[in-house]
C-alpha cells in the first residue's frame, strides 16, 4: 500500500508555493500517524509525527536492496532500514555501528569483529552468521553490487563465526585500514537467507518497512527496539522529486520537511529569511568530468592532460557552484587522510592543451559531453567548460540526459560525463573507483601495476610508509587519470523551520548524513 494522497502530488508535480499550494497544505501537514509532533518548548528532542524529506531518486527500476545501493535516495532507505559493521565519522574514520570492536592479530591479516546486541525488526539477534551471509552476498562473483570491491580483502571462504555475535575475518593479505571495509558504502547486513527486499524487507535499523513504490516513495515507521535508541519520529516517508525547483516548492508550500541536495542560488535566495532553514556541509561533494580511459579520445594520455588543462576551475566554482565550494586538484578526497596535497594546483593553460592535442593528432576534436539536471550544477558546469574547450580549438556537444537513467547508463556509455561524488575515505574511493575489478569504475581505469600498489598500501602497517604509497597512486592519477576534478561543493539541505536534529557536520555518505532516526519535529 501507498499514501495516495502523495501518488496524486506526485502525478502533478509538485505545486509552486502559491494558491495551489496554499490548498493543498490543508492535508499536508501533521498527518502520518495521527499524534501531532511533540514540542518539548526547551530544545529537547520531542516525540512524534512524520517527517517527508525528498530526494532525486532512480525511476521505476529502484529497489530496496541495500547491496543495489548507488543514489543518495537509496543510501537514505538502506540506512533507515539497516546497519552496517561500521560506518565513516565526520573525519571519515570508521566509527562501530553493530560492531561493538574490531581487533586485528600481530600480522594484520586476521581479524577479530565482536557484534553489540542487537535485534532485526523480525525480533531474531544480529549474529555472525548474518554477517557472513551478508558479505559472501555482496561478494557474489555473478553480481554488480556496490562493496563488493571493497571486500575483496577478506578471503570469505575461510573466514568464519567463532560464536554467535563473533566473526573471525580471515583475509588475503596484511590490511592495516580492514575498519573502513566494515563501514564500505553498501555494506549492509540483512539477515541470513533474505532476499525478498522490495516487498517484506527485514532490517536492524531505526526504522521498519511500511510501503515501497520505485520512484515515487517508501514509508517507514519507528522501530522502538532500536539498539541505538527509538527514533524520535512516528514515521518517516522518502519521496521522489527529481526536480531541484519542486523540491523548493514542496518545502516551501509544507509539502515535505527535508528537501535534498538544493542549488546555491536556492540556498542565497532563502538564507536567513527565516521562512526555511538552510544546512550547509561544507566541501563535501566532489564535482568532476569523467573521461573514459579506455576509448577514444581519452585513451590517449595526451588528450586526457590536454583536457586537464583546459578547465578553469575557478570560473566552474563561480559559475556552476555560484562560489559554494572550492577548486579542486583532479584528485578525490581534498582535505582527508592521505591527500597529497603537495602537488602544484593545476591552472589553465590552453597553449599548452592545444600542444598535447596537436601531439596526440587529435586537432579540432569534437567530444560529446553527457550531462543532466540529475545533480545541482551539472548542466551549468557543461556548459561552461563547452565555453572553455572552444578556446582550445575543442567542439564539446552537450548532450542533456534523464535524470531517472542518468546514473546507470553513464557507468559504462558514452565517452565524458558530468559526474560526482559524496565523501568516503580516499582508500575506499580508490577500491571502488579505480582498481581493475572496480565495479563503479566510471573512467575505465584498468593497470594491474596501479592494483598493484593498492595492495602495498594496504598491508603496511607504518602509516607513514603507507602515506607514501597512497601519495605515489595519487600522482599518476594527477599525471594521466580519468577524473577532471575541478571543484568540491557545499552539500545543501533545506529544512521547515520545525524540524530540528539535522546534523551540520556530516559529509554526504557519513554516519550522521540523513540520519533521521535523530531528527525531530518541534
Amino acid at each position: 500500500m501507498h499514501d495516495e494522497r502523495f501518488s496524486g502530488l506526485r502525478r502533478r508535480g509538485f505545486l509552486a508555493a502559491g494558491a495551489g499550494a496554499a490548498a493543498l497544505a490543508l492535508v499536508g501537514c501533521g498527518d502520518g500517524t495521527g499524534d501531532d509532533p511533540a514540542d518539548s518548548g526547551d530544545g529537547k528532542p520531542g516525540k512524534g509525527g512524520r517527517l517527508r524529506a525528498a530526494f532525486a531518486g532512480g525511476g521505476a527500476s529502484e529497489t530496496l536492496d541495500p547491496h543495489l545501493a548507488n543514489l543518495f535516495a537509496d543510501a537514505a532507505r538502506a540506512k533507515a532500514l539497516y546497519d552496517k559493521l561500521a560506518d565513516y565519522g565526520a573525519d571519515l574514520a570508521a566509527r562501530p555501528r553493530l560492531a561493538a570492536s574490531w581487533e586485528p592479530d600481530k600480522t594484520l591479516a586476521r581479524w577479530k569483529v565482536t557484534l553489540r546486541q542487537a535485534t532485526f525488526h523480525d525480533g531474531r539477534p544480529v549474529t555472525a552468521e548474518d554477517v557472513l551471509y551478508s558479505y559472501r552476498r555482496i561478494a557474489d562473483p555473478k553480481q554488480a553490487y556496490r562493496a563488493k570491491a571493497s571486500l575483496e580483502p577478506i578471503d570469505l571462504d575461510a573466514s568464519r563465526a567463532t560464536g554467535e555475535r563473533v566473526v573471525e575475518f580471515v583475509l588475503k593479505r596484511p590490511t592495516a585500514e580492514f575498519p573502513n571495509v566494515l563501514a564500505a558504502f553498501g555494506a549492509y547486513i540483512v539477515p541470513e537467507n533474505a532476499t525478498d527486499f522490495d516487498r517484506k524487507p527485514i532490517g536492524s535499523g531505526p526504522f521498519r518497512f511500511v510501503s515501497f513504490a520505485p520512484g515515487r516513495s517508501a514509508v517507514f515507521r519507528r522501530n522502538d527496539a532500536y539498539w541505538d535508541g527509538a527514533p524520535h519520529l512516528d514515521e518517516l516517508e522518502l519521496v521522489v522529486v527529481n526536480e531541484e525547483s519542486a523540491r523548493v516548492n514542496a518545502l516551501l508550500g509544507g509539502q515535505i520537511e527535508y528537501a535534498h541536495e538544493l542549488a546555491p542560488t536556492t540556498a542565497r535566495a532563502h538564507e536567513g529569511k527565516g521562512q526555511i532553514e538552510i544546512v550547509r556541509l561544507r566541501g563535501s561533494a566532489m564535482q568532476a568530468f569523467c573521461m573514459k580511459t579506455d576509448r577514444a579520445p581519452f585513451d590517449d594520455k595526451r588528450v586526457r592532460e590536454a583536457f586537464f588543462l583546459i578547465a578553469d576551475r575557478q570560473e566552474l566554482v563561480d559559475g556552476a557552484l555560484s562560489g559554494a565550494g572550492v577548486v579542486g586538484n583532479d584528485l578525490f578526497g581534498k582535505g582527508y587522510e592521505y591527500y597529497a596535497d603537495g602537488l602544484p594546483q593545476r591552472a589553465q593553460d590552453l597553449d599548452r592543451a592545444r600542444a598535447l592535442l596537436k601531439q596526440a593528432g587529435a586537432e579540432n576534436l569534437k567530444v560529446t559531453l553527457d550531462t543532466s539536471a540529475v545533480a545541482a550544477g551539472f548542466t551549468e558546469a557543461a556548459g561552461i567548460f563547452r565555453d572553455q574547450a572552444a578556446q582550445a580549438g575543442v567542439t564539446v556537444d552537450v548532450k542533456v540526459g534523464s535524470k531517472d537513467s542518468y546514473w546507470s547508463d553513464i557507468l559504462d556509455n558514452g565517452t565524458l560525463c558530468c559526474y560526482r561524488s559524496g565523501a568516503m575515505p580516499i582508500e575506499a574511493h580508490i577500491s571502488q573507483r579505480l582498481l581493475t575489478d572496480s565495479t563503479t569504475n566510471a573512467t575505465k581505469w584498468q593497470h594491474k601495476d596501479f592494483d598493484a600498489l593498492y595492495q602495498q598500501a594496504q598491508a603496511t602497517r607504518d602509516k607513514t610508509g603507507r602515506a607514501a604509497v597512497y601519495e605515489r597512486m595519487q600522482r599518476r592519477l594527477y599525471a594521466e587519470g580519468g577524473f577532471l576534478i575541478w571543484g568540491f561543493a557545499d552539500w545543501i539541505i533545506g529544512t521547515a523551520r520545525a524540524v530540528k536534529g539535522v546534523e551540520t557536520e556530516a559529509p554526504a555518505n557519513t554516519l550522521d548524513w540523513a540520519r533521521f532516526d535523530k531528527v525531530w519535529l518541534a
